[in-house]
């Protein structure tokens, strides 16, 4: 079993940063690829970006490709996800999410795919 703590959430006004950030406890971080994953009210929760056990291959939806940074610690148990120039539309409801994997560079997108997950973070981007 492993607890993700989702922090760094908040209100920002459009173009503006945020870095979010997931602690992992329980059994190795290594052993799990990762994800953030986003829902917004009314809407189905929407993979955003996510990183494989070995950080070298990482992957992002189309939305965010360009502006957003997925990064991971192993050493510190933390995923990051580095948001720029956000948008009124990147507000929703932001979960971490974490996937026991085999593989080294592996990242999935289907939120079914992931064993666990955080308690999420909001953020809201003022136009």
């Amino acid at each position: 079993q492993v607890q993700l703590v989702e922090s760094g959430g908040g209100l920002v006004q459009a173009g503006g940063s945020l870095r979010l950030s997931c602690a992992a406890s329980g059994r190795t971080f290594s052993t799990y690829s990762m994800g953030w994953f986003r829902q917004a009210p009314g809407k189905e929760r929407e993979f955003v970006a996510g990183i494989s056990r070995s950080g070298v291959i990482t992957y992002y939806a189309r939305s965010v490709k360009d502006r957003s940074t997925i990064s991971r610690a192993n050493a510190k148990n933390t995923v990051y996800l580095q948001m720029n120039s956000l948008k009124p539309e990147d507000t929703a409801v932001y979960y971490c999410a974490a996937r026991v994997d085999v593989t080294w560079v592996e990242v999935r997108t289907d939120p079914k795919d992931y064993d666990y997950w955080g308690q999420g973070t909001q953020v809201t981007v003022s136009s």
